[in-house]
């Protein structure tokens, strides 16, 4: 982001998206006076939070980290010194696969094995595919690069037995966990259940710091503690970051459905825009991906002019396979709700150019 833009952004007392645009001090606000410090991820808020999220997911035990890419990483290293087995079945988007640096291979050994479309959801019918008995089974609820789409529950359950079935293991990439929640009407507890390990993260939809935790057998996760500690992640204090977690999943959880809903009217306002498109239609989850037919340099001008009038939308899009549409993703926080549905839609026809 340019130093202008980002001068920009910072002068904006709205956002499109989300809670709003990071800030230090809101941030800082998380994170309750008295709080009581850990040491070395041991004691203090760190427990508190571990014990919250253990009962939130009906797990024997959860511990935290400071990065879900730490936290899956060494999960998956746990269920393969355990099965004495190295491939990772996932989705072709699965985040282990695209955005990790080839982290499974370089640093455990491990071999990535993508499965299905990566255009749609990833089925039961496509591990019909897979005759290797795997390490793991990563599923990701809901799939973030499809713009939060959710398969059938009872598809999920299948694909969870099909890795219990080959005496392997299911992960639950629950980076969004709280937003699936709400798009399948079940509590996180529910939708935990059928998985052997769970992580969940605080720091997107729940707006916290960075961090997150994974949960499951009590066994399990004294191991992931330890590798935790082996890949630099037990710092001498934890204690900002899951004091923030306690204060945002306390507060940001419960609206969960309310944001679906405003997911939805925001859906419904911008479907018929000209050169807009939602996907998924409805939304499934508290978020959606818009796609705009428009130009990179029409969306910059609009971007910086919405800026100008006080409302913060997106840096940049991304692109697609069309190079006359953009993609966009609007997660609904804090701030879209304290926006109306027809600001929503006035800025979104404004970025598409069709205002």
């Amino acid at each position: 982001m340019s130093d202008d833009l980002d001068a920009l952004r910072l002068s904006c007392d709205r956002a499109l998206s989300g809670h709003g645009p990071v800030r230090a001090d809101a941030l800082l606000a998380t994170i309750p006076a008295g709080t009581a410090v850990d040491r070395y991820g041991a004691g203090g808020v760190v427990a508190e939070l571990e014990a919250e999220v253990a009962a939130l997911l009906d797990k024997p035990a959860a511990v935290y980290l400071p990065s879900g890419t730490m936290a899956q990483q060494a999960a998956l290293r746990v269920h393969a010194g355990r099965t004495l087995r190295r491939t990772v079945v996932a989705h072709p988007e699965c985040h282990l696969f695209r955005h990790e640096g080839g982290a499974l291979e370089r640093l455990h050994g491990l071999v990535p094995r993508p499965v299905g479309d990566g255009n749609r959801l990833l089925l039961r019918t496509d591990l019909d595919a897979v005759a290797e008995p795997p390490a793991a089974l990563v599923v990701e609820l809901p799939q973030r690069d499809l713009g939060g789409q959710l398969p059938p529950w009872d598809d999920v359950v299948e694909q969870v037995a099909w890795a219990h079935d080959v005496h392997s293991v299911a992960h639950l990439d629950g980076a969004r966990l709280w937003e699936a929640s709400a798009g399948y009407d079940l509590p996180p507890a529910d939708l935990a259940a059928p998985f052997d390990t769970v992580y969940v993260s605080f720091y997107k939809g729940i707006g916290a710091l960075a961090g997150c935790c994974l949960a499951g057998p009590a066994d399990h996760v004294a191991e992931v503690r330890e590798w935790r500690h082996r890949l630099g992640g037990t710092l001498f204090g934890l204690w900002p970051g899951a004091a923030s977690a306690l204060t945002c999943l306390r507060e940001r959880l419960p609206r969960m459905p309310e944001y679906l809903q405003r997911a939805r009217e925001i859906a419904g306002a911008v479907r018929d825009l000209p050169g807009v498109r939602v996907v998924p239609d409805p939304p499934q989850t508290p978020m959606l991906h818009l796609l705009l037919a428009t130009t990179p340099d029409a969306f910059r001008a609009a971007v910086r002019g919405l800026a100008a009038d006080g409302l913060w939308t997106w840096a940049e899009p991304a692109t697609t396979g069309d190079p006359s549409v953009l993609r966009v993703e609007l997660g609904v926080g804090d701030a879209t709700m304290a926006l109306s549905v027809e600001e929503v839609c006035a800025a979104v026809a404004r970025l598409a150019g069709a205002a």
